[in-house]
């Protein structure tokens, strides 16, 4: 009988390791210690008063291990097993008050209490009350966000004399920003976009403990797809049918294997994007090789394990070349930033009374908005030649901004302006030669106000743009011949404003903003606006109107004194070797 239970025994363990289910933040068991279960978490500090227990508990929301444990340590006996929290919640800025509700609750977690009868002492009703920064979607995605954020907790005390919150919490958590910042890592998921040829960042946000399990969450996020902001922009490489064929794991050897199924059809270039895509995202989790398996065999053929350095450079068409130097506009021409002497051709001559103008990312062509007695009309034309005037001009135009080309495919043949802030116009070059006008469906944009500045991402999945001096970023879906701004998201409201210019940054995740504040005249952000640092103020006369970045290449702005460069975000501004009052610099794209 013996023999026979331990037998049994054996294969119920069996049969539970063959149906791991896939979790949403799944937890990686390791010999020196089994994940925590929901009533294994720490007990709350004996004797906290009710304010104590709701605080704690906010704090315990940002650890999602084990069903949020955590978290669920400071409800009583019903709520701990019955409380579904949502896989999105609130972040919160982490000055948030807790106050006692003392005057008659009216909210869906109150307990009515008739006016004859006195108030319990046994149960306390706790306000929260903070600032929203933004949520994390349910798609591990950063939506920035602003306004009041407030919630209310019935909390009682237990038989044993300690106070635990007896109402339903909200299924909406609301999560601190160090806290956020503590038990989540941000992680550039990469999806290729065909339009460029290029792969584009989709930042997201995993649990970073267990650290072990992150190459596994981040293989998840992958699987799903791009969050909402990224949707339509870029292509999601695996169908329907692609999953893992096991969890992520690691080998003895230090390397990471990663077994792919349900890509028995897929061509060998698709295969190639695959892992290309797959390693470009992990390189912020891991640094070791990937072992990239399909249907049991590898992946690509001929190449079964991969490291960033195996992957090809997708993104040089969209970096502009070390030889491009950048240029500026002043006084009506164009200068070079490298030795500030004019460019060729008339737009340096002084033929044309510049506005601003745009050097497209392979640096063969060139768009000026030229002075038209009391309007203005664009010019595109190879660089150093004469451009001819398209049908496109107006009260204003933007300072224009180039479509990268795919490699191979020639120089950039589209440009984008806007047109009296309101109308947002393309100029697509024609197999006959001809500057052909096309519109962009920017309905979501402008219904944000009207626009100032706009830049293309030198990816082509994404827009910046300053609206009402708000700095505003949209992802860029093309569908046949119609192109639409999807998704439009405000950086910063209510902390970055009078924006008046801003650039892509080094990395296709960063921007850099000028504003006309005298103590954070530049900015740096992430693509998402969940991070903003200031570069040094040092130097600087508000306010800075313009502002010029790009990979590898020092940060130039533009104030009252002339041209101003740096490249780290502490470091002292130095004047440009080329500066000229008034100039207005840019690099192509």
């Amino acid at each position: 009988m013996r023999r026979a239970l331990l037998f049994l025994a054996c294969a119920l363990v069996l049969v539970s390791c063959a149906n791991v289910p896939q979790e949403s933040l799944p937890v990686v068991v390791s010999a020196e210690k089994a994940p925590q279960q929901a009533n294994d978490a720490p007990e709350p500090p004996a004797n906290a008063d009710p304010l104590d227990i709701v605080r704690l508990f906010i704090k315990a929301n940002a650890d999602p291990r084990s069903g949020n444990a955590a978290s669920r340590a400071f409800l009583d006996d019903k709520q701990r097993g019955a409380w579904r929290p949502n896989r999105s919640f609130t972040i919160i800025d982490k000055t948030f008050s807790t106050v006692y509700d003392t005057a008659a609750s009216t909210g869906p977690t109150a307990t009515p209490t008739p006016s004859s009868t006195a108030p319990d002492p046994n149960v306390r009703t706790v306000s929260v009350r903070g600032s929203v920064l933004g949520t994390l979607s349910a798609d591990s995605a950063f939506i920035p966000g602003s306004g009041p954020a407030e919630q209310t907790f019935q909390v009682r005390k237990q038989a044993d004399g300690q106070w635990r919150i007896s109402s339903p919490p909200p299924p909406v958590l609301l999560v601190t920003d160090d806290e956020f910042d503590g038990n989540y890592n941000p992680v550039s998921v990469s999806f290729y976009s065909a339009d460029s040829g290029s792969f584009v960042p989709d930042l997201r946000y995993v649990p970073a403990k267990p650290q072990s399990g992150m190459p596994g969450r981040v293989m998840d996020l992958i699987l799903q797809g791009p969050s909402a902001g990224l949707t339509g922009a870029v292509k999601n490489l695996f169908g329907d049918g692609v999953s893992l064929e096991n969890n992520v794991k690691n080998n003895d050897d230090g390397s990471l294997t990663v077994q792919l199924t349900g890509l028995a059809g897929a061509s060998p270039e698709t295969r190639s994007l695959i892992a290309a895509q797959i390693v470009l995202s992990m390189q912020t989790v891991t640094s070791t090789r990937i072992r990239l398996l399909a249907d049991g065999a590898p992946l690509v053929q001929g190449h079964e394990y991969w490291r960033s350095s195996d992957v090809p450079a997708y993104n040089a068409a969209s970096s502009p070349s070390s030889d491009l130097q950048g240029l500026m506009t002043i006084g009506g021409r164009i200068r070079s930033l490298g030795d500030g002497a004019p460019i060729a051709g008339a737009a340096g001559n002084g033929a044309y009374a510049v506005v601003s103008a745009a050097q497209s990312i392979d640096g063969k062509r060139l768009a000026v908005v030229e002075q038209d007695g009391d309007r203005v009309r664009l010019r595109i034309g190879d660089l150093g030649r004469d451009l001819p005037t398209v049908d496109l001009g107006g009260g204003s135009l933007s300072r224009p901004t180039w479509r990268p080309a795919q490699t191979g495919a020639g120089p950039s043949n589209e440009v984008w302006t806007v047109v009296d802030h309101s109308i947002i116009a393309r100029m697509v070059l024609d197999p006959n030669g001809h500057w052909l006008r096309q519109s962009v469906n920017a309905n979501d944009l402008l219904a944000l106000g009207p626009i100032g500045v706009l830049r293309l991402s030198r990816d082509g999945a994404r827009v910046a743009a300053t609206v009402n001096g708000q700095l505003v970023v949209a992802s860029v879906v093309r569908s046949g011949d119609t192109v639409t701004l999807r998704e439009p998201r405000v950086l910063q409201p209510g902390v970055l404003s009078d924006v008046s210019d801003v650039d892509w940054g080094s990395t296709p995740d960063t921007l850099v903003a000028a504003t006309s504040s005298p103590s954070q005249p530049v900015q740096r952000l992430s693509v998402d606006g969940r991070r903003m640092d200031a570069y040094n103020s040092s130097n600087l006369t508000a306010p800075v109107r313009a502002v010029a970045a790009a990979p590898s290449r020092p940060i130039v702005v533009a104030d009252a004194g002339g041209l101003w460069t740096a490249t780290e975000l502490g470091e002292v501004w130095r004047p440009q070797a080329h500066s000229m009052q008034n100039a207005d610099p840019f690099y192509p794209g």
